[in-house]
């Protein structure tokens, strides 16, 4: 059987080194343009930021290496310009020779990844705004870098776009002593991100001091001998020596387009669970396809290394064996490191759930991440998105210092596994004083969801808060449960001060015909107040979610 697999890199790669495990005797042809077939995407940023310091451990094959091993024949610097998948064959040129030949096929394999999106904006092309998408992209950024250096003292740097690659590339700059400014439409960072995690990135960006600028798109690049002025759609202009756009990607289509085979609503190549394309005889993996997703059942881009493997994997399989293997979908876990915090975010965004019209209800918790007793800890707050009906865990989002991981690796397998926030509150986790504590943050976030599904709690979010407030004919009596020393050092203009300990005390002067709001510090304490208010015959009481800390915290990053 003869195989040939158009692209390297996560899908390509992994295709032909699990093909060559499953069929010894199979010709394997990888075509790659660039000059690379394995290397690490995701340590870009970390090369150009130096905690990286060595290059060549980006690279996990060499071409050579890759081809001894597995047996493959690697033709890099050869684009395929063409697929016939009538004649079963490709067209291919050589780049540095100008070679064209075609090459016969039994099973051809797409991999061909994506494309960093450059978007028509005046003055984009100029040799100090770059992309940072492969190797290439790198070398040339680190390289400008390194020339600036010479003559610069401080260099300022602009980040458009401030989704993971982003945020990552603006750490990495700014340790590398740059002046960073990241400049993002959207009005939060990391766009796909619920709003009260992407604050906390932003606050700690802010405090790192990288400067973000919300709710601007760039209208211009103008390009000066002192450095290149950037316009923004707010009228504002700041000015930059160098310039990375990061403001998506999109999937490299074209050579599947003229070949006839099936692209779906999002720009991938559309395959089935088996990764086929329309085109029996030919599939496809990684960036430039598109798949279902698990839960809302429409078509998505999965642009992340870890479903690229999986996919790649299965395909393998399938090419060896005939169609025995599906995949899944993704539900699209993502984790970043921002300077000391660690950010991660997996399954359905509340704008995702609202645009597939799936109900559902949400909660915040700030808990810490091991025993308080033991020294070190810090806040891990978790957000997650669930159905009020049946628990079903829909989407999670985690930020912290330190275990952040595991967290999220739990929370993404009880949401790919269609399971619920009974499952948090009921998971069995390692626990000792340095790890966590007997109730583990997954648990407690799930046992705060089991309390608004049960309806003995009942919440408002901070933006129904906010909304209350700018609406002079709302009435309704906001208490502070916190203590007198915590209020006076800040809170919420217009409430009353009942410290939880001594609530009961102030039952008599609270109206029982009034709307009633309680909060604290995180949310524990004012779910407790709402607990003694609800059975002592008061009927309408909500608890802030994520109490103070969330609600300070937007204010601030909104203003």
């Amino acid at each position: 059987m003869r195989y040939l697999i158009i692209g390297g890199v996560a899908g390509g790669a992994t295709v032909a080194a699990r093909l060559r495990r499953m069929d010894e005797n199979a010709v394997i042809v990888i075509f790659e343009k660039g000059k690379h077939i394995s290397y690490a995407n995701c340590g870009l940023p970390y090369y150009v930021g130096g905690t990286i310091s060595d290059r060549n451990a980006l690279f996990l094959q060499t071409p050579t290496s890759f081809g001894n091993r597995f047996d493959a024949d690697v033709r890099t610097e050869t684009e395929v310009t063409a697929i016939n998948p009538v004649a079963k064959t490709v067209h291919c040129k050589h780049i540095a020779t100008g070679k064209e030949y075609e090459e016969g096929y039994d099973k051809l394999v797409i991999a061909t990844g994506s494309v960093a999106v450059r978007p028509p904006i005046p003055g984009i092309n100029a040799p100090n705004i770059f992309t940072l998408k492969d190797i290439p992209d790198t070398d040339n950024l680190f390289e400008y870098l390194q020339s600036l250096s010479i003559s610069r003292e401080t260099i300022r740097a602009a980040i458009i776009g401030a989704g993971f690659i982003g945020i990552e590339t603006a750490e990495n700059l700014s340790k590398r002593g740059c002046d960073v400014t990241i400049i993002e439409k959207a009005d939060h960072v990391m766009p796909t991100l619920d709003r009260e995690i992407a604050a906390q990135v932003q606050q700690h960006l802010t405090d790192n001091h990288v400067k973000v600028l919300t709710r601007n798109g760039v209208i211009q690049f103008a390009h000066h001998e002192q450095g290149t002025e950037i316009t923004l759609e707010s009228g504002e202009t700041l000015m930059a020596d160098l310039i990375v756009v990061s403001v998506g990607v999109r999937p490299q289509n074209r050579l599947a387009l003229e070949a006839g085979i099936a692209i779906g609503e999002r720009g991938g190549i559309q395959v089935n669970e088996y990764m086929q394309t329309s085109v029996p005889d030919i599939y496809a993996v990684g960036d430039v396809v598109e798949t279902i997703h698990p839960i809302t059942g429409t078509p998505q881009l999965s642009l992340l290394a870890g479903p690229a493997n999986k996919q790649a994997r299965i395909c393998a399989n399938n090419l060896a064996e005939g169609n025995k293997y599906t995949y899944k979908g993704s539900i699209n876990t993502a984790i970043a490191k921002v300077f000391n915090l660690s950010v991660g975010a997996t399954g359905l965004s509340e704008e995702s759930l609202k645009k597939a019209g799936i109900p559902y209800a949400t909660s915040i918790t700030h808990t810490a991440s091991h025993a308080t007793y033991y020294p070190g800890g810090d806040m891990v707050t978790i957000k997650i998105n669930f159905s009020k009906e049946n628990g079903q865990l829909f989407g999670a989002f985690v930020i912290g210092k330190e275990g952040v991981d595991k967290r999220l690796d739990i929370l993404a397998d009880t949401i790919a596994h269609k399971g619920t926030v009974f499952d948090l509150s009921d998971f069995d986790h390692g626990y000792a004083p340095p790890f966590s504590s007997p109730k583990d943050p997954v648990t407690v976030s799930g046992l705060v969801a089991e309390n608004i599904i049960h309806q003995y709690v009942h919440m408002i979010q901070w933006h129904e808060l906010r909304s209350l407030w700018a609406n002079p004919d709302s009435q309704f009596l906001l208490i502070d449960v916190r203590s007198f020393l915590e209020h006076r050092a800040g809170s919420i203009p217009g409430d009353v001060n009942y410290p939880l300990d001594e609530l009961r005390e102030y039952l008599e002067d609270i109206p029982t015909d009034t709307p009633i709001i309680t909060y604290c510090a995180i949310g524990l304490r004012g779910y407790i107040a709402s607990r003694i208010l609800l059975q002592s015959g008061f009927t309408n009481v909500r608890n802030l979610a994520g109490g103070f800390k969330t609600y300070q915290l937007m204010e601030k990053t909104m203003e």
